[in-house]
């Protein structure tokens, strides 16, 4: 039986402080396949303090760093996109084909649409012709909280994970405890891209 037993916080994989936890259960067979933990106050509180303390110098951070993180997010889950689907497969009952051509594919869709955007963001604009010499600044909002459902994981993963990390904000993912086994393979793969702590 697999058992998710640790968030990851802080740039570490910590051990959960609670008791509870949700059985997995594999849609094709109906069968309990493993367990994952349920965070707690304990869990959210180190989670949001982190991402809090992390915040100014991701917040201050050069966008053409951002860029080159989330390229190499994407390049690290390209090379892991058949682990990805088989995972979202098992979590939420998708066919594997469907999971492969459609669910962890979107993941890279997301993230090469994102990093397009980018290339002609403006962090830095002109209010307009009638003020030359003022500018609009777009600014990270600060840690955002982020609550995904169970039946497109990794879409609605990568449509709020991503756009966040490039603006420079900090954040704090709640997946679906049904479907926690796309994100937590999304998390050891921000970790392998070198993301900082927090």
């Amino acid at each position: 039986m697999l058992e998710l037993s640790n968030f990851y916080i802080d740039g570490r994989w910590t051990p959960s402080a609670s008791t509870a936890s949700h059985t997995l259960i594999d849609a094709t067979t109906e069968q309990p396949f493993g367990t994952v933990a349920l965070a707690g106050k304990a869990e959210v509180d180190a989670a949001v303090a982190a991402a809090k303390r992390a915040l100014p110098a991701w917040a201050e951070s050069d966008p053409a760093d951002r860029i080159a993180l989330v390229r190499r997010i994407h390049d690290i889950y390209a090379g892991r996109v058949e682990e990805m689907a088989r995972v979202i497969s098992q979590e939420m009952g998708a066919p594997i084909e469907l999971a492969r051509t459609r669910q962890a594919a979107a993941g890279l869709r997301h993230m090469t649409s994102f990093l397009t955007a980018m290339e002609h963001f403006d962090f830095v604009r002109p209010l307009g012709p009638h003020a030359p010499n003022d500018r609009i600044l777009m600014q990270p909002i600060g840690v955002v909280g982020l609550i995904t459902p169970w039946n497109w994981p990794m879409s609605q993963v990568a449509l709020k994970v991503i756009p966040a990390l490039l603006a420079g904000c900090t954040m704090v993912l709640k997946p679906s405890e049904l479907a926690p086994l796309s994100s937590n393979l999304l998390a050891e793969i921000i970790h392998e891209a070198g993301a900082p702590a927090g």
